[in-house]
């Protein structure tokens, strides 16, 4: 049974499904499906968890520019915080997936970056639930009553002008979290012209844990970034701003607290290309 400032084990939540303190945020989505989540979620769930939906809870709706996920409007997703029952600087928010994190890791730091620090991510994810025959539901979680107020860092972000104007200094890290043969332009599922932002260095999200969908440990996550403490400042990009939190996930459990995103992404960048092209 293990608990830890970044993430908790099954067990460990198996004993809390009662504790009122505890909020259960099931994020899972599959982008090609962007229904698939909800209705995963209405079929079987975590006891009391409740549901947040990448598209619809966890971004905007897409612009011309911004990326393909856009952050959503904070004061509305503090109202579903609370609605939830979290009550800022003292819910413990436990999000899971079954995708490596890469969708629960987005409410991990929007959460943060709101100035709520009581978030983990549940190792091993639905997945691991299941396979320990942990109770599931398929009741539809009622609203709670919470309280949540929004502030958000905003020194946490960067935009595309911030970009531009970081690509000639050398004491800034830009990490791409992305695939390797996608931040070579090898290939491109997504977006509409393959590449990386000039500068940057490959750290793919998917090292931050197994095939199985375990954290890889301390030590792991810690080596995935000893090359890079003498950077002033690190910026975490992907395709749209959801698997870069990921890597800010590795990066905050391995000490680096000064590490920001762009949400926009490649997303964001290569729009500014087309324009131009």
């Amino acid at each position: 049974m293990k608990k830890t400032s970044h993430f908790v084990d099954s067990e460990w939540l198996m004993y809390q499904l009662d504790n009122p303190e505890v909020v259960i945020v099931d994020c899972r989505f599959e982008l090609a499906n962007p229904d698939w989540g909800k209705e995963a979620y209405r079929a079987s769930h975590i006891k009391g968890a409740s549901y947040l939906d990448l598209n619809h809870d966890l971004s905007s709706p897409v612009q011309r520019h911004g990326g393909r996920h856009p952050l959503p409007d904070i004061n509305l997703l503090a109202q579903k915080f609370a609605q939830m029952g979290i009550v800022k600087h003292k819910t413990l928010v436990v999000a899971y997936d079954d995708s490596r994190f890469a969708f629960a890791a987005r409410l991990w730091w929007l959460l943060r970056y709101l100035g709520h620090n009581y978030v983990v991510l549940l190792d091993g994810g639905w997945k691991n639930w299941l396979k320990h025959g942990y109770p599931v539901s398929e009741v539809i979680s009622e609203p709670r009553a919470g309280s949540f107020s929004a502030q958000p860092n905003l020194d946490w972000l960067v935009d595309i002008n911030a970009m531009k104007s970081f690509q000639h200094n050398n004491l800034i890290l830009v990490i791409d979290s992305r695939d390797r043969d996608r931040y070579l332009g090898l290939r491109e599922p997504i977006d509409p012209i393959a590449g990386s932002i000039p500068g940057a260095v490959n750290s793919p999200w998917k090292q931050v844990s197994n095939e199985s969908g375990y954290l890889q440990p301390l030590e792991y996550q810690q080596h995935l970034w000893n090359n890079y403490q003498q950077a002033e400042a690190i910026i975490v990009y992907c395709g749209s701003g959801v698997t870069a939190c990921v890597n800010l996930f590795s990066l905050s459990w391995a000490g680096f607290n000064h590490a920001k995103l762009y949400p926009g992404g490649w997303s964001d960048w290569c729009s500014y290309l087309k324009d131009e092209g």
